[in-house]
């Protein structure tokens, strides 16, 4: 059995204010001295940065749709490891999930990990119903710990005394605290969530102001005290496999990720699954100058490309490079911005910047998003990542759509490729075209679909496997040729 002081904060609905309460409360508690090891429920990159930041260790994500159920349980273990605390951000409504069974909603991951909720309630223009929908959520499903209530935008002094007094009169919870309004929003939002903390001044700052927020407004004692009584978890069965290597004889190949301000959207366990596989990661930017390592794979993940595109295009070496690579046969993965990167042209505004040109394909920033939520992809085609026939959950969510070298967001999808070109087929999400993602050149690999390690366990001993095999095949030929000389 394993001690894991937890809790999850959720909320009744987006919006509620779970994500400013998490940051703050994350903050605190690592300031006061505690270790703190942040979750995030569901797929989400930005918030999971923002919450590390502010506990000062990874957020790990946690989502049983992503992976099976049965896993979930080894990873917030693994994870939770050598900490005092864990401390779990839902997302949506607490109860909301794929279906009206509420199936791999935040109660079912709080239930799967026996973990005391804690509700953060937006109680604007409210008292004593709050008091009726905090006993709602309390009772509309079996085997939920509903452990307090945090009471969020209270007005003043007299609001407080009734909505606490309602709250733990009639509904029989606990309010371990209660947050005022706040004048604006610490961390702006824009067309994909949070901003990111990459993008933002002043983090520490925000997050010291959110902490000391939470301080004086929250009972952290108490949350911890829930925390502390969360029941011990047993091993799961496949709490060895979280630790083993798999595929990891043989030399270890030299995979890059790029990390820099266009891309940055990783699961940190993909890029664990990968060493765990055999290879050795090394960082690599696609905006700067500074020469690239041999490499024998290269990994592309999703982020803001939209937000760097005038220098993505003028790093023409860079560009050039990553093409040479492509063509050489250097087994590539790009997920959603890795793979507008890969693209002939990023088209915002009418305007058509240069990519690297590895897919003579455009893609076309639009105004609303063109694909949003959980996927399901069937393998249609050989690649050397994933075995055809298999089924990948994932997610996406992109503003951009692929279009025609010379398309716009309202033009003709003429000089699309065919449905044939494809390598995945959606079963549930949106994908490139017509019902279909993933398009494949010699070794490279991209799609709009995002995975996780834990959900596709064969992706990383491939990956790896296919950087191993180059490696052998090119010995001393892999050079990238020098990014100097921007165009």
């Amino acid at each position: 059995m394993n001690d894991r002081p937890r809790l999850v904060l959720a909320g009744l609905s987006g919006g509620a204010g779970k994500t400013i309460l998490t940051l703050g409360v994350c903050r605190a508690l690592a300031a006061a001295g505690y270790r703190v090891r942040p979750f995030k429920k569901g797929p989400d990159y930005i918030d999971a940065a923002w919450l590390g930041l502010a506990a000062g260790r990874d957020a790990t994500n946690l989502d049983p749709f992503l992976m099976p159920e049965a896993r979930l349980p080894g990873l917030f273990l693994q994870k939770s490891r050598d900490v005092d605390i864990s401390v779990i951000e839902g997302n949506r409504g607490l109860y909301d999930g794929l279906d009206v069974a509420g199936s791999c909603s935040t109660a079912a991951l709080a239930r799967l990990l026996a973990a005391p909720v804690v509700l953060a309630l937006d109680v604007t223009k409210m008292t004593r119903t709050a008091a009726a929908l905090v006993a709602g959520v309390a009772a509309f499903e079996p085997g939920l710990a509903l452990a307090g209530v945090v009471a969020n935008r209270t007005a003043g002094p007299r609001h407080r005394d009734i909505v606490r007094r309602s709250i733990e009169t009639l509904a029989k919870v606990p309010v371990v605290g209660m947050l005022p309004k706040m004048a604006d929003n610490p961390i702006p939002e824009r067309h994909m969530g949070l901003v990111s903390n990459r993008e933002h001044g002043a983090v520490d700052a925000i997050l010291d102001g959110l902490a000391a927020l939470v301080r004086e407004h929250v009972d952290l004692d108490r949350l911890v005290a829930i925390a502390q009584a969360a029941p011990p978890l047993p091993d799961p069965l496949d709490w060895a496999e979280a630790d083993a290597p798999v595929g990891a004889d043989g030399d270890a190949p030299v995979i890059g990720v790029v990390r820099d301000a266009a891309l940055w959207f990783y699961y940190p366990e993909n890029c664990e699954a990968l060493e765990r596989a055999g290879a050795r990661l090394v960082p690599v930017s696609l905006l700067d100058d500074a020469p690239w390592p041999d490499l024998d794979g290269l990994y592309l993940g999703g982020g803001f490309p939209e937000t760097q595109v005038a220098a993505l295009a003028a790093n023409t070496a860079r560009r050039a490079g990553v093409k040479a690579l492509a063509t050489a046969g250097l087994p590539i993965y790009a997920e959603c911005g890795g793979f507008m990167y890969l693209c002939r042209g990023l088209d915002i505004g009418g305007t058509v910047y240069p990519m690297a040109d590895v897919f003579a394909v455009n893609t076309t920033l639009c105004a609303k998003p063109q694909g949003l939520g959980y996927s399901l992809a069937r393998v249609m085609a050989e690649n050397p990542y994933h075995p055809v026939g298999t089924l990948l959950a994932g997610h996406e969510f992109h503003y951009s759509k692929c279009q025609a070298a010379l398309g716009t967001c309202d033009g003709a999808s003429a000089g699309l490729p065919g449905p044939e070109a494809f390598c995945l087929r959606m079963e549930r999400g949106v994908g490139m075209h017509a019902g279909h993602d993933g398009l494949v050149f010699r070794n490279t690999f991209a799609a709009y679909t995002h995975i996780h390690a834990w959900g596709a366990p064969h992706w990383a001993a491939n990956f790896v496997a296919a950087s191993r095999e180059y490696a052998r095949g090119h010995g001393g030929q892999k050079k990238m040729p020098p990014a100097a000389g921007r165009g």
